[in-house]
């Protein structure tokens, strides 16, 4: 993965979202350069997830553009599809099925950038069916399936939730790499690990969204997000 000079940025414009009357995301605007990574935190039903999910275009926006490489991404699926990978809070794949098989799904045999694979350490049960795996296998093998080898944007929703130590070490190391890679990183989290690998933090609170400082100072964060 390698990022082009005159490609050192992504734009987030006025991302506007409304479920009936109620306002989601009320002009959601946010510059990320690439070769870093920034953490969004918030209450339950704040909006971080409506946002990834209009970022990664599973949902629509009502207004507002997302722009990499001079491209609006809301409108050009398969150059979204192309540069963004998405990894949802809920595990996404086919229980059933084998870890091979899943990332087959996901990318074909021709796509399928197995460096990627073993950097998460997947290989170690990549014949394994799904419903064996644990949780951080089971992790590590959604970040397989969402990152291709031309992802430069990682969008993560509480990557690291309910994990053990040892998984969450693999996950930070993979984040870190990407980031170093010349790759953007979105993390939604409320993870103080996941935090100290931001370079930013923003609050999302009533649709907007507020650029924090995280200082280490958990019950100040929980006022803030709570207030």
């Amino acid at each position: 993965m390698s990022v082009d000079s005159i490609e050192r940025k992504i734009d987030i414009v006025g991302i506007k979202k409304k479920y009936g009357r109620k306002e989601i995301l009320r002009g959601i605007d946010l510059t990320i350069p690439f070769s870093s990574c920034i953490g969004i935190l918030g209450g339950n039903g704040s909006g971080k997830t409506t946002l990834l999910s209009i970022l990664a275009g599973i949902i629509s926006a009502d207004e507002g553009s997302f722009i990499c490489e001079s491209f609006d991404l809301l409108s050009d699926a398969k150059r979204r599809r192309f540069l963004v990978g998405i990894i949802p809070q809920k595990n996404p794949l086919i229980e059933e099925l084998s870890c091979y098989d899943n990332l087959k799904l996901w990318h074909g045999r021709k796509y399928l950038d197995m460096d990627m694979v073993k950097k998460l350490g997947v290989t170690n049960f990549l014949n394994k069916r799904v419903s064996e795996l644990s949780e951080g296998m089971k992790k590590r093998l959604a970040i397989a399936c969402a990152v291709s080898r031309h992802s430069k944007i990682l969008l993560m929703d509480e990557p690291s939730a309910a994990l053990d130590i040892v998984a969450k070490d693999v996950i930070y190391n993979y984040i870190r790499e990407f980031v170093s890679d010349g790759g953007i990183v979105i993390l939604v989290t409320h993870d103080e690990g996941e935090l100290k690998l931001c370079d930013r933090q923003y609050i999302l609170k009533d649709g907007i969204l507020l650029e924090y400082n995280f200082d280490g100072d958990i019950k100040k964060l929980a006022k803030m997000m709570g207030d």
